[in-house]
């Protein structure tokens, strides 16, 4: 089947020679309808040594008995995905054939957990067909768009980001970062009733698609800092903060200046070392926490959200590509006025 692999840790290639997957025990497979271009495969493109180096010099991650990646090889990608079941395995229970399904990206095998965000073996969502778990694959309901389907995943960090965060009704918002996280973010904070939601970003184009997704008041960092409009529409109250932004500098500058006992809340992946000075922290009592992913509920919470209508995904959408298209769509996801989501037609 045809594929879209990362070569060399550097080069994205097409390439038509990829295995076909056939399903096991437990599996199903699908013909991908759509898979969207997430920001972290951005950064692993551009930072794949790096990523994998840091992982090995981190502790206290799970041992789910995976292999490791190996950059000498040919790396499957794609996780923002939307298929239609073509064949369920031997002794399986699954969806009949012709079923549009989703899934979180993990495999169930005998040896453990498998991500299927890369691989060396495994086929992902930038290729024809992929293999998924039975059990956790979703069933897309209401006849829903499989564009649409597929941003079920990106927007599940979003919601998790806020579920992690305590927010709460009566509770206000400040979102830095109005890139694909930053949106989905502020999606999931106008579900939950809270008000006002701030946003800020440099890109034109990215403020007006927060205010489409609920923003209540958007502004130009370069014009009006986002904690002086806090200080127009927050009535006094200490923000939750969600730092979208992910580069050097921007949490050490959340903390100097958001208003005191304000939570900052970061989801922005950083790849680069940064310093914080905590004095700004301990002297304001702020509270600082990281989060990551989602599970499984939330992933289903986003994808019903999606399909009921409490949440339009649509205008997330500014580009699609097939197979052939996909490298450059990716060069071109750095301009942020040119696009927010580019899907993947296989």
């Amino acid at each position: 089947m045809r594929a879209l692999v990362l070569r060399g840790a550097s080069e994205l290639i097409v390439r038509d020679d990829a295995p076909d997957p056939r399903p096991a025990f437990g599996q199903v497979l699908a013909q991908v309808k759509a898979c969207g271009i997430c920001g972290s495969d951005l950064h692993f493109v551009q930072h794949a040594a790096t990523m994998l180096g840091l992982l090995a010099d981190m502790e206290g991650l799970p041992d789910f008995g995976a292999p490791p990646l190996d950059l000498g090889r040919d790396v499957f990608m794609g996780h923002e995905f939307a298929a239609e079941v073509l064949e369920v395995g031997p002794d399986t229970v699954g969806p009949e054939p012709g079923t549009l399904v989703t899934s979180v990206p993990i495999m169930l095998t005998p040896m453990g957990l498998r991500d299927i965000v890369y691989s060396n073996d495994l086929p992902a969502g930038y290729g024809e067909r992929i293999l998924l778990s039975a059990p956790f694959i979703q069933v897309v309901p209401n006849g829903l768009d499989p564009r649409h389907a597929a941003l079920a995943e990106p927007m599940a960090v979003g919601l998790h980001a806020v579920n992690r965060s305590g927010i709460a009704v009566g509770d206000g918002a400040v979102v830095l970062g109005c890139g694909p996280v930053g949106l989905a973010v502020i999606a999931a904070l106008g579900l939950r009733g809270v008000e006002p939601i701030v946003a800020a970003d440099l890109s034109p184009a990215r403020r007006s698609l927060a205010s489409v997704m609920g923003a209540h008041e958007v502004v130009d960092p370069a014009i009006e800092p986002a904690f002086d409009a806090w200080k127009r529409t927050g009535r006094g109250r200490a923000p939750v903060v969600f730092e979208a932004i992910g580069v050097p500098g921007i949490i050490d500058d959340a903390l100097r200046v958001a208003p005191a006992q304000s939570r900052i809340v970061v989801v922005g992946v950083c790849m680069q070392p940064d310093t914080v000075r905590p004095f700004f922290a301990i002297s304001k009592e702020l509270s600082l926490q990281f989060v990551l992913g989602y599970d499984p509920a939330e992933f289903e919470t986003s994808l019903r959200s999606i399909a009921e209508g409490e949440i339009d995904v649509a205008p997330l959408i500014t580009g699609e590509v097939g197979l052939d298209g996909a490298p450059g769509a990716f060069r071109e996801l750095a301009d942020p006025e040119r696009h927010c989501k580019v899907m993947v037609v296989p």
